[in-house]
C-alpha cells in the first residue's frame, strides 16, 4: 500500500514517466540492433522509408539551410569587409555550414516531416490494432516497423545534410558578392579554411540525429492509445521531443569531438 501511494505521487509521476520514455528507447534500440546484426531486415521496406526520410525532406532542407547561409553570409560580409578581413568570409561561413548550421537544421527539417510521419503511421497503427495484429502473426513489430525507419533515418540524413550544405554555400556565395566579397575570394578562403575533418565531424552528427528520430517517432507512435487524439498528441510530442534530443545530442558530440581533437 505504502509503494502504491509513492508511486502515484504526483511528483514522482514526471520521473516515472521519464524514466518509462527512456526505457523503451533503449528496448528499441537494443532490439533493433539486434535485428540488424543478424540481417533481419526488409530491404523493400527500408528502400522505401529512404525515399520518405530523403528525397521527401531534400527540397525543404536545400532551401531552408540555403536560405540560413545566405543570411549568415550577409550579416558576416559586411562586418569583415567593414575591418579588412574579407578573405575569412568563406573559411567562417563553410566551417559554420559544415559543423553546425547544415546538420541541425536538416535534422530538424527532417524531425518535423518525417518524424512526424513515423509517429502518426504507427500511432494509427497502434490504436487499429494492426500491431497487435502482427504479434498475432508472430511478426516482430520493431523488425517489421522500426528497423526499416531506422535504417532509412541514418542513410539519408548524411546525404541530405550534404546536397542541403552545399546549397547552403552557393547561396552564401551570392550573397557575400552583394556584400563586396568576390567569389573567387570566398572559394578560395573556404578551401583553405574548412578541412575534411569539419565536413566529416558535420556529416558524423547527423547519424546520432537519424537514430534519435527514429526512434523517437517510432517509439510515439508504438505507445499510441486514444484514438484519434491521441495520434495527434503523438505527432506533436514526436516533433517536440526530437527537436529537444537534436540539441542535446548536437552539443555532446561537439564536445566530444572537440576534445577529442586536442
Amino acid at each position: 500500500m505504502a509503494l502504491r501511494r509513492v508511486a502515484n505521487s504526483p511528483l514522482l509521476t514526471p520521473v516515472l514517466d521519464v524514466c518509462l520514455f527512456f526505457g523503451q528507447i533503449a528496448t528499441l534500440l537494443v532490439d533493433s540492433l539486434w535485428f540488424i546484426v543478424r540481417g533481419k531486415i526488409s530491404v523493400r521496406a527500408t528502400i522505401r522509408q529512404m525515399g520518405e526520410v530523403g528525397v521527401g525532406s531534400l527540397l525543404v532542407a536545400c532551401i531552408t539551410v540555403g536560405f540560413s547561409g545566405a543570411v549568415a553570409a550577409l550579416y558576416i560580409a559586411a562586418q569583415l569587409v567593414q575591418y579588412g578581413q574579407a578573405s575569412l568570409a568563406g573559411g567562417l561561413v563553410g566551417k559554420s555550414l559544415a559543423l553546425e548550421v547544415a546538420p541541425v537544421i536538416t535534422a530538424i527539417v527532417v524531425s518535423a516531416r518525417s518524424g512526424s510521419a513515423m509517429a502518426a503511421e504507427l500511432g494509427s497503427m497502434a490504436v487499429t490494432e494492426q500491431v497487435d495484429a502482427l504479434k498475432t502473426m508472430a511478426v516482430s513489430p520493431v523488425q517489421y516497423l522500426v528497423v526499416p525507419r531506422i535504417l532509412g533515418a541514418v542513410i539519408m540524413i548524411p546525404i541530405v545534410t550534404a546536397l542541403a550544405n552545399l546549397v547552403g554555400l552557393y547561396g552564401a556565395s551570392i550573397t557575400c558578392e552583394l556584400g563586396g566579397v568576390s567569389p573567387t575570394l570566398f572559394w578560395s578562403s573556404y578551401q583553405y579554411w574548412v578541412t575534411v575533418p569539419d565536413q566529416m565531424q558535420g556529416l558524423a552528427k547527423t547519424l546520432f540525429f537519424g537514430l534519435s528520430i527514429a526512434l523517437i517517432g517510432c517509439r510515439q507512435g508504438l505507445t499510441t492509445s486514444g484514438g484519434a487524439q491521441g495520434v495527434g498528441r503523438a505527432t506533436t510530442s514526436a516533433v517536440v521531443f526530437c527537436s529537444m534530443a537534436i540539441y542535446v545530442i548536437d552539443f555532446f558530440v561537439a564536445f566530444i569531438m572537440q576534445d577529442l581533437q586536442k
